[in-house]
């Protein structure tokens, strides 16, 4: 029986914490580069094992909290939730059924 491994992890950086400091791409050029505002764009590859030190320490140093890694079969930031299909009503305050006028406010 043969071990099984983690696979290799992957960056991701949270685009809404993120201030575009810079700093993951100081540590980390080879996966990391800057848009022209400053904000990362990050390599979709796992990280190379030779520059997982690297990336820890990236991860460690942002100002933010922005950056992580994780093994790539659990991240799910940027994926689209699934669609409710049109049959079913759907769910929220008065405004989203028919013929109910909003609530007013004591104005």
């Amino acid at each position: 029986m043969a071990l099984r491994t983690a696979p290799d992890p992957v960056l991701f950086v949270d685009r809404i914490a993120c201030d575009g400091y810079g700093t993951c791409a100081e540590l980390l050029p080879e996966m990391i580069t800057l848009d022209e505002w400053g904000y990362p764009i990050m390599r979709k590859d796992p990280i190379p094992a030779h520059l997982l030190s690297h990336a820890r320490k990236a991860v460690d140093s942002c100002p933010v909290l922005a950056l992580r890694l994780a093994d790539p079969g659990r991240v799910t930031i940027g994926v689209a939730p699934a669609r409710r299909p049109a049959t079913e009503p759907a769910v929220g305050g008065a405004r989203s059924q028919r013929g109910t006028k909003p609530l007013r406010t004591g104005r």
